[in-house]
């Protein structure tokens, strides 16, 4: 049964890569863009890589799909679209080589996988197994990072503030 759905979700992942790259409106790519995040998730909850899953959920498939679409509506998207028609041809060729290339692999990977069954670590992926590691063996560079992104974050708070100044609230006269 886990081929069998590891074979299904993987050929939607693959069409949902292939629909990114071929598809001729923007926001239809970002929708298959969603469709591939989504396939991927799915497959991670196949390997038993539940932590790994919902993160790809939420991050990827929530947080980032819609990032693309709000920035795609914002600029508009037939301006992206003449942008990307300059280039369509040679990333079409790149886009099928690289997909034939994906499908190749997935075809090993499943070959070795029927022939060979995984000898993991029982619970890899596993949000306990995860949060054990994360507060034990990689607790200071989880702080280290944490620090990092706390300071990005109020950098960029600080460059915002001294692009787009805050409007006075003197009254005019």
């Amino acid at each position: 049964m886990e081929l069998v759905l590891f074979l299904i979700f993987g050929f939607l992942a693959l069409v949902g890569s292939l629909g990114v790259i071929l598809s001729r409106n923007v926001v239809h790519s970002a929708l298959f863009l969603l469709l591939n995040f989504l396939m991927l998730g799915l497959l991670y909850l196949v390997l038993g890589a539940q932590f790994l899953a919902v993160s790809q959920f939420i991050v990827y498939a929530g947080a980032i799909v819609v990032l693309f679409l709000f920035v795609i509506m914002l600029i508009g998207s037939e301006s992206v679209g003449d942008f990307v028609s300059k280039g369509r041809r040679v990333a079409a060729y790149l886009g099928m080589f690289l997909a034939l290339f994906f499908f190749a692999g997935l075809a090993y990977a499943v070959g070795v996988r029927v022939f060979l069954p995984p000898q993991g670590a029982p619970g890899f992926g596993a949000i306990e197994s995860v949060g054990k590691l994360l507060f034990t063996e990689f607790l200071v560079p989880f702080e280290l990072v944490s620090i990092l992104l706390l300071v990005a974050m109020v950098g960029a708070i600080a460059l915002a503030h001294q692009v787009w100044p805050a409007p006075s609230r003197e009254p005019k006269e």
